[in-house]
């Protein structure tokens, strides 16, 4: 394989885990803000306050923005920590509490989180 043919296949499995991510943040935050009830009825069986619901919803748009967008590396690198922070916490709390489904969509989307990472991280090392 050339050069140029693992470069289209890395930008590829890109788009590919960002897509998958993106879309599991604008669900939860598309729930935490439209779906407020079922959102609090969560938080509250996961032993977490209600109040930090519009805030988190508001975080993870931000969050995807900076990473979509491709803005300021920094931005995008402290955007993908606070997912990365945000995902181990859900699989812990959800763990705590024996809510299998749950557990396996936010394990899931460290998947995604971790190869968005990784791939993003080869496009960006290659020399121009």
């Amino acid at each position: 394989m050339s050069a140029e043919s693992h470069a289209g296949r890395d930008r590829l499995l890109y788009r590919i885990f960002t897509g998958l991510l993106a879309a599991q943040m604008l669900l939860s935050a598309g729930i935490y803000l439209f779906n407020n009830e079922m959102a609090r009825d969560a938080f509250t069986n996961l032993g977490y306050p209600t109040h930090i619901i519009y805030p988190l919803a508001a975080a993870k748009l931000l969050g995807l923005v900076a990473v979509v967008s491709n803005w300021s590396r920094p931005l995008k690198d402290m955007a993908y920590a606070g997912f990365f922070f945000n995902l181990v916490l859900a699989v812990m709390a959800h763990l705590s509490i024996g809510d299998g489904v749950e557990t396996s969509a936010a394990a899931l989307a460290l998947v995604w989180l971790s190869g968005s990472v990784w791939f993003d991280r080869k496009l960006h090392s290659r020399p121009a």
